[in-house]
Protein backbone atom coordinates (compact mmCIF):
# COMPACT_ATOMS: atom_id res chain seq x y z
CA UNK A 1 0.00 0.00 0.00
CA UNK A 2 1.38 3.56 -0.88
CA UNK A 3 2.34 5.60 2.30
CA UNK A 4 -0.01 8.82 2.71
CA UNK A 5 -0.23 11.43 4.60
CA UNK A 6 -3.12 11.26 6.98
CA UNK A 7 -5.69 14.34 6.76
CA UNK A 8 -7.57 14.58 9.75
CA UNK A 9 -10.97 16.24 8.19
CA UNK A 10 -11.23 12.20 6.80
CA UNK A 11 -12.60 11.47 10.76
CA UNK A 12 -15.43 12.43 9.80
CA UNK A 13 -16.05 9.70 7.46
CA UNK A 14 -14.26 7.15 10.18
CA UNK A 15 -16.76 8.22 12.20
CA UNK A 16 -19.47 7.54 9.92
CA UNK A 17 -18.26 4.17 9.08
CA UNK A 18 -18.49 3.02 12.72
CA UNK A 19 -22.03 3.71 12.61
CA UNK A 20 -23.30 1.98 9.98
CA UNK A 21 -25.74 -1.11 11.33
CA UNK A 22 -25.65 -4.26 10.19
CA UNK A 23 -23.02 -4.55 7.55
CA UNK A 24 -20.68 -6.72 7.18
CA UNK A 25 -16.68 -6.46 8.65
CA UNK A 26 -15.17 -8.43 5.67
CA UNK A 27 -17.07 -6.54 3.09
CA UNK A 28 -16.88 -3.33 4.52
CA UNK A 29 -12.54 -4.25 4.50
CA UNK A 30 -12.86 -5.75 1.02
CA UNK A 31 -14.76 -2.07 -0.08
CA UNK A 32 -12.02 -0.06 1.76
CA UNK A 33 -8.97 -2.23 -0.02
CA UNK A 34 -10.57 -1.35 -3.11
CA UNK A 35 -10.63 2.27 -2.93
CA UNK A 36 -6.92 1.58 -1.95
CA UNK A 37 -7.66 2.79 2.07
CA UNK A 38 -9.36 6.37 1.19
CA UNK A 39 -11.71 6.77 3.76
CA UNK A 40 -13.56 9.48 1.65
CA UNK A 41 -13.80 7.81 -1.22
CA UNK A 42 -15.26 4.51 0.70
CA UNK A 43 -17.80 6.88 2.01
CA UNK A 44 -18.86 8.59 -1.05
CA UNK A 45 -19.29 5.43 -3.21
CA UNK A 46 -22.43 5.03 -5.42
CA UNK A 47 -24.35 2.10 -6.84
CA UNK A 48 -21.98 2.17 -9.92
CA UNK A 49 -18.88 1.82 -7.67
CA UNK A 50 -20.25 -1.33 -5.75
CA UNK A 51 -20.80 -2.78 -9.38
CA UNK A 52 -17.26 -2.50 -10.22
CA UNK A 53 -16.37 -3.72 -6.80
CA UNK A 54 -18.60 -6.73 -7.45
CA UNK A 55 -17.12 -7.93 -10.72
CA UNK A 56 -13.70 -7.69 -9.36
CA UNK A 57 -14.45 -9.50 -6.43
CA UNK A 58 -17.04 -12.32 -7.25
CA UNK A 59 -15.81 -14.18 -3.22
CA UNK A 60 -17.23 -10.83 -1.34
CA UNK A 61 -21.14 -10.72 -0.92
CA UNK A 62 -22.01 -7.12 -1.24
CA UNK A 63 -23.69 -5.65 1.64
CA UNK A 64 -28.00 -5.02 0.10
CA UNK A 65 -28.16 -2.36 2.49
CA UNK A 66 -25.13 -0.25 2.39
CA UNK A 67 -25.96 2.77 0.63
CA UNK A 68 -29.41 3.15 2.43
CA UNK A 69 -27.49 2.78 5.50
CA UNK A 70 -24.85 5.32 5.07
CA UNK A 71 -27.45 7.25 3.27
CA UNK A 72 -29.22 7.86 6.57
CA UNK A 73 -25.55 8.69 8.33
CA UNK A 74 -24.51 12.15 8.77
CA UNK A 75 -20.58 11.90 8.90
CA UNK A 76 -19.73 15.80 10.56
CA UNK A 77 -22.70 15.03 13.03
CA UNK A 78 -21.30 11.88 14.39
CA UNK A 79 -17.13 13.10 14.23
CA UNK A 80 -18.92 16.17 16.66
CA UNK A 81 -20.92 13.83 18.80
CA UNK A 82 -17.69 12.04 19.57
CA UNK A 83 -15.08 15.03 19.78
CA UNK A 84 -17.78 16.72 22.80
CA UNK A 85 -17.52 13.28 24.37
CA UNK A 86 -13.80 13.34 24.81
CA UNK A 87 -13.03 10.32 22.20
CA UNK A 88 -10.67 10.28 19.90
CA UNK A 89 -10.32 8.64 16.99
CA UNK A 90 -7.62 6.00 15.16
CA UNK A 91 -7.91 5.67 11.12
CA UNK A 92 -6.51 3.09 9.23
CA UNK A 93 -4.53 5.50 7.48
CA UNK A 94 -3.12 6.78 10.94
CA UNK A 95 0.42 6.50 11.19
CA UNK A 96 -0.38 4.74 14.64
CA UNK A 97 -3.19 2.06 13.51
CA UNK A 98 -1.37 -1.15 14.80
CA UNK A 99 0.55 -3.09 11.91
CA UNK A 100 -1.02 -6.43 13.39
CA UNK A 101 -4.53 -5.35 13.12
CA UNK A 102 -4.16 -4.26 9.38
CA UNK A 103 -2.98 -8.16 8.89
CA UNK A 104 -6.47 -9.66 10.01
CA UNK A 105 -9.23 -10.01 6.60
CA UNK A 106 -12.03 -8.30 8.39
CA UNK A 107 -9.41 -5.34 10.26
CA UNK A 108 -12.04 -2.36 11.80
CA UNK A 109 -11.40 0.54 9.73
CA UNK A 110 -11.37 2.66 12.45
CA UNK A 111 -10.93 2.56 16.52
CA UNK A 112 -12.36 5.26 19.06
CA UNK A 113 -10.17 5.47 21.88
CA UNK A 114 -9.95 6.85 25.23
CA UNK A 115 -6.14 7.21 27.19
CA UNK A 116 -3.10 7.29 25.35
CA UNK A 117 -0.63 5.24 22.87
CA UNK A 118 2.25 6.97 24.44
CA UNK A 119 4.71 4.28 25.61
CA UNK A 120 2.38 1.29 24.40
CA UNK A 121 5.13 -1.25 22.23
CA UNK A 122 2.17 -2.41 19.64
CA UNK A 123 5.40 -5.05 18.64
CA UNK A 124 5.18 -6.71 21.89
CA UNK A 125 1.41 -7.38 22.59
CA UNK A 126 0.18 -10.26 24.01
CA UNK A 127 -4.13 -11.43 24.23
CA UNK A 128 -5.15 -12.73 27.35
CA UNK A 129 -8.53 -14.16 27.27
CA UNK A 130 -10.31 -16.87 29.68
CA UNK A 131 -13.42 -17.69 31.75
CA UNK A 132 -15.60 -14.79 33.40
CA UNK A 133 -15.87 -16.65 36.16
CA UNK A 134 -12.25 -17.79 36.92
CA UNK A 135 -11.01 -20.20 39.53
CA UNK A 136 -8.70 -18.33 42.19
CA UNK A 137 -6.26 -20.97 40.93
CA UNK A 138 -6.33 -19.91 37.54
CA UNK A 139 -6.21 -16.08 38.67
CA UNK A 140 -3.57 -16.28 40.74
CA UNK A 141 -1.19 -18.29 38.07
CA UNK A 142 -1.90 -15.46 35.75
CA UNK A 143 -0.96 -12.81 37.90
CA UNK A 144 2.30 -14.80 38.84
CA UNK A 145 3.15 -14.98 34.99
CA UNK A 146 2.42 -11.42 34.76
CA UNK A 147 4.56 -10.63 37.20
CA UNK A 148 7.19 -12.09 35.61
CA UNK A 149 7.20 -9.87 32.66
CA UNK A 150 7.31 -6.48 35.10
CA UNK A 151 8.79 -3.27 33.97
CA UNK A 152 9.08 -4.64 30.26
CA UNK A 153 7.41 -2.97 27.27
CA UNK A 154 5.08 -5.95 26.63
CA UNK A 155 1.30 -5.00 25.97
CA UNK A 156 -1.35 -6.94 27.80
CA UNK A 157 -4.23 -6.70 25.68
CA UNK A 158 -7.80 -8.55 27.07
CA UNK A 159 -11.57 -7.72 27.30
CA UNK A 160 -12.15 -5.51 29.98
CA UNK A 161 -14.75 -8.20 31.41
CA UNK A 162 -15.11 -10.05 34.83
CA UNK A 163 -12.48 -13.00 36.11
CA UNK A 164 -9.53 -13.46 33.50
CA UNK A 165 -9.64 -10.61 31.62
CA UNK A 166 -10.08 -7.74 35.09
CA UNK A 167 -7.51 -9.79 36.73
CA UNK A 168 -5.04 -9.70 33.30
CA UNK A 169 -5.10 -5.97 33.41
CA UNK A 170 -5.25 -5.06 37.04
CA UNK A 171 -1.62 -7.92 37.30
CA UNK A 172 -0.64 -5.74 33.98
CA UNK A 173 -0.92 -1.95 35.73
CA UNK A 174 0.12 -3.44 39.28
CA UNK A 175 3.88 -4.64 37.56
CA UNK A 176 4.61 -1.27 35.33
CA UNK A 177 3.37 -2.54 31.62
CA UNK A 178 0.76 -0.94 29.35
CA UNK A 179 -2.64 -2.86 29.09
CA UNK A 180 -5.37 -1.81 26.18
CA UNK A 181 -8.88 -2.70 26.89
CA UNK A 182 -10.77 -3.56 23.99
CA UNK A 183 -14.54 -3.30 24.53
CA UNK A 184 -17.62 -5.04 22.97
CA UNK A 185 -19.61 -1.48 23.05
CA UNK A 186 -19.20 1.95 22.32
CA UNK A 187 -17.54 3.75 24.37
CA UNK A 188 -20.47 5.79 26.17
CA UNK A 189 -20.65 2.06 28.38
CA UNK A 190 -18.35 0.89 30.67
CA UNK A 191 -19.35 -2.54 31.10
CA UNK A 192 -19.57 -4.35 33.44
CA UNK A 193 -19.63 -1.51 36.03
CA UNK A 194 -17.96 -3.27 38.53
CA UNK A 195 -14.88 -2.68 35.99
CA UNK A 196 -15.55 0.88 36.38
CA UNK A 197 -12.40 1.85 38.50
CA UNK A 198 -10.34 -0.33 36.30
CA UNK A 199 -11.53 1.76 33.26
CA UNK A 200 -10.12 4.91 35.03
CA UNK A 201 -6.58 3.43 35.89
CA UNK A 202 -6.27 2.18 32.21
CA UNK A 203 -7.39 5.97 30.69
CA UNK A 204 -5.13 7.66 33.36
CA UNK A 205 -2.24 6.00 32.51
CA UNK A 206 -1.67 2.54 31.93
CA UNK A 207 -3.16 2.65 28.47
CA UNK A 208 -5.95 2.60 25.86
CA UNK A 209 -9.73 1.56 25.85
CA UNK A 210 -10.85 1.21 22.58
CA UNK A 211 -13.79 0.39 20.61
CA UNK A 212 -14.86 -0.19 16.95
CA UNK A 213 -18.37 0.51 17.57
CA UNK A 214 -19.77 3.92 17.60
CA UNK A 215 -20.31 5.48 21.05
CA UNK A 216 -23.80 4.51 22.01
CA UNK A 217 -24.07 0.59 20.78
CA UNK A 218 -24.97 -1.55 23.89
CA UNK A 219 -23.35 -4.02 25.41
CA UNK A 220 -25.14 -6.74 23.44
CA UNK A 221 -24.21 -10.45 23.40
CA UNK A 222 -23.50 -10.41 19.18
CA UNK A 223 -21.00 -7.75 19.86
CA UNK A 224 -18.60 -9.84 21.60
CA UNK A 225 -17.12 -12.39 19.08
CA UNK A 226 -16.82 -9.53 17.10
CA UNK A 227 -14.58 -7.50 19.70
CA UNK A 228 -12.65 -10.83 20.33
CA UNK A 229 -10.86 -10.66 16.55
CA UNK A 230 -9.57 -7.66 17.52
CA UNK A 231 -8.18 -8.57 20.98
CA UNK A 232 -6.34 -11.44 18.89
CA UNK A 233 -6.01 -9.33 15.97
CA UNK A 234 -3.99 -6.54 17.89
CA UNK A 235 -1.43 -9.30 19.23
CA UNK A 236 1.78 -11.67 18.37
CA UNK A 237 -0.16 -14.63 20.09
CA UNK A 238 -3.00 -15.36 22.61
CA UNK A 239 -2.70 -16.88 26.10
CA UNK A 240 -6.32 -18.71 27.39
CA UNK A 241 -5.98 -18.99 31.01
CA UNK A 242 -8.92 -21.02 31.09
CA UNK A 243 -11.89 -21.67 29.19
CA UNK A 244 -14.69 -24.23 29.03
CA UNK A 245 -15.60 -26.19 25.49
CA UNK A 246 -18.30 -23.54 24.87
CA UNK A 247 -16.71 -20.09 25.90
CA UNK A 248 -16.00 -16.49 24.35
CA UNK A 249 -12.32 -17.55 25.02
CA UNK A 250 -12.46 -20.58 22.96
CA UNK A 251 -13.91 -18.70 20.05
CA UNK A 252 -10.89 -16.10 20.85
CA UNK A 253 -8.82 -19.69 20.65
CA UNK A 254 -10.01 -20.25 16.90
CA UNK A 255 -9.32 -16.76 15.75
CA UNK A 256 -6.01 -16.73 17.11
CA UNK A 257 -4.90 -19.68 14.60
CA UNK A 258 -7.35 -18.35 11.81
CA UNK A 259 -5.38 -14.96 12.56
CA UNK A 260 -1.92 -17.29 11.75
CA UNK A 261 -0.84 -15.95 15.28
CA UNK A 262 0.70 -18.05 18.51
CA UNK A 263 -2.03 -19.78 20.40
CA UNK A 264 -0.53 -20.41 24.26
CA UNK A 265 -2.49 -21.85 26.87
CA UNK A 266 -1.98 -21.64 31.24
CA UNK A 267 -2.52 -25.70 32.47
CA UNK A 268 -5.45 -25.32 35.30
CA UNK A 269 -6.89 -28.39 37.67
CA UNK A 270 -8.24 -31.11 35.59
CA UNK A 271 -11.24 -31.05 38.03
CA UNK A 272 -12.38 -27.72 36.88
CA UNK A 273 -15.20 -27.75 34.08
CA UNK A 274 -13.76 -24.23 32.82
CA UNK A 275 -10.45 -26.10 31.88
CA UNK A 276 -11.82 -28.43 29.17
CA UNK A 277 -11.41 -26.19 26.60
CA UNK A 278 -8.09 -25.62 27.77
CA UNK A 279 -6.69 -29.57 27.48
CA UNK A 280 -8.70 -29.81 24.23
CA UNK A 281 -6.59 -26.95 22.97
CA UNK A 282 -3.17 -28.29 24.51
CA UNK A 283 -3.96 -31.83 22.84
CA UNK A 284 -4.45 -30.16 19.16
CA UNK A 285 -1.02 -28.28 19.25
CA UNK A 286 -1.24 -25.55 21.49
CA UNK A 287 2.08 -24.47 23.48
CA UNK A 288 1.74 -24.82 27.38
CA UNK A 289 2.59 -21.77 29.31
CA UNK A 290 3.40 -22.08 32.88
CA UNK A 291 5.75 -18.93 33.54
CA UNK A 292 6.80 -15.90 31.76
CA UNK A 293 9.41 -17.58 29.94
CA UNK A 294 7.11 -19.63 27.99
CA UNK A 295 5.38 -16.64 26.32
CA UNK A 296 8.70 -14.96 25.51
CA UNK A 297 10.27 -18.46 23.98
CA UNK A 298 6.85 -19.13 21.77
CA UNK A 299 6.69 -15.40 20.47
CA UNK A 300 11.08 -15.07 20.02
CA UNK A 301 10.71 -11.91 21.67
CA UNK A 302 14.17 -11.69 24.54
CA UNK A 303 13.50 -11.25 27.77
CA UNK A 304 15.82 -10.11 31.00
CA UNK A 305 15.29 -12.43 34.28
CA UNK A 306 14.88 -11.51 37.20
CA UNK A 307 17.42 -13.08 39.53
CA UNK A 308 15.54 -12.27 42.86
CA UNK A 309 14.48 -14.99 44.78
CA UNK A 310 12.36 -15.73 47.47
CA UNK A 311 14.29 -17.44 50.48
CA UNK A 312 12.70 -18.95 53.36
CA UNK A 313 13.74 -21.17 55.93
CA UNK A 314 12.35 -23.59 58.59
CA UNK A 315 8.45 -23.58 58.93
CA UNK A 316 7.66 -20.46 56.55
CA UNK A 317 9.31 -22.96 53.63
CA UNK A 318 7.38 -25.31 54.40
CA UNK A 319 4.17 -23.82 54.61
CA UNK A 320 5.19 -21.79 51.15
CA UNK A 321 6.22 -25.00 49.43
CA UNK A 322 3.33 -26.73 50.60
CA UNK A 323 0.59 -24.31 49.39
CA UNK A 324 2.15 -23.67 46.24
CA UNK A 325 1.20 -26.79 45.36
CA UNK A 326 -2.16 -26.95 46.19
CA UNK A 327 -3.91 -24.01 48.33
CA UNK A 328 -5.24 -25.19 51.73
CA UNK A 329 -7.21 -23.91 54.71
CA UNK A 330 -6.00 -23.44 58.29
CA UNK A 331 -6.79 -26.97 60.07
CA UNK A 332 -5.34 -28.78 56.52
CA UNK A 333 -2.07 -27.50 56.77
CA UNK A 334 -1.84 -28.10 60.35
CA UNK A 335 -2.44 -31.44 59.79
CA UNK A 336 -0.20 -31.84 56.70
CA UNK A 337 2.18 -30.19 58.25
CA UNK A 338 2.38 -31.26 61.99
CA UNK A 339 2.58 -28.53 63.54
CA UNK A 340 1.02 -26.88 66.58
CA UNK A 341 -1.66 -24.55 65.39
CA UNK A 342 -0.74 -21.71 68.04
CA UNK A 343 2.73 -21.71 66.02
CA UNK A 344 0.90 -22.53 62.64
CA UNK A 345 -1.31 -19.04 63.22
CA UNK A 346 2.00 -17.01 63.93
CA UNK A 347 3.74 -18.05 61.07
CA UNK A 348 0.92 -17.63 58.51
CA UNK A 349 -0.16 -14.11 60.02
CA UNK A 350 3.68 -13.44 59.52
CA UNK A 351 3.85 -14.49 55.63
CA UNK A 352 0.93 -12.48 55.53
CA UNK A 353 2.22 -9.47 56.81
CA UNK A 354 4.85 -9.74 54.58
CA UNK A 355 3.04 -10.36 51.43
CA UNK A 356 3.92 -14.10 50.70
CA UNK A 357 0.71 -15.18 50.83
CA UNK A 358 -2.63 -14.52 51.08
CA UNK A 359 -6.01 -15.74 52.84
CA UNK A 360 -8.93 -16.27 50.36
CA UNK A 361 -12.25 -17.97 51.42
CA UNK A 362 -10.52 -19.79 54.00
CA UNK A 363 -7.53 -20.94 51.97
CA UNK A 364 -4.37 -19.66 52.34
CA UNK A 365 -2.53 -18.59 48.53
CA UNK A 366 0.68 -17.71 47.25
CA UNK A 367 0.56 -13.73 46.90
CA UNK A 368 2.10 -12.02 44.19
Amino acid sequence: MQQRIFNEDKNKYYAASAALPGISLYFKAKLFEFFDYDIEAFWKCDSLDLKEFSLKNPDVRVSRTFLSAKSKINPELEYKNALEKGYKILGYEDENYPELLKQIPDFPLMLYYKGSFEGINLKRTLAIVGSRKASENAKESLAKIISQMQNTDVTIVSGLAYGIDAKAHESAIKNGLKTIGVIGSGLDFEYPSSNKNLYRRIEEGSGVVISEFAPSIAPVARNFPQRNRIVTGLCSGTLVAEAALKSGAMISANLTLEQNRELMCMPGLISNPNCEGIYHLIKNGASIVTCANDIFECLNWALEQNDKKIKLEGVEKNIFDTIQIEPLGFDSLCSKLNIPSNELMVCLTGMELKGLIKQIDTKYYISN
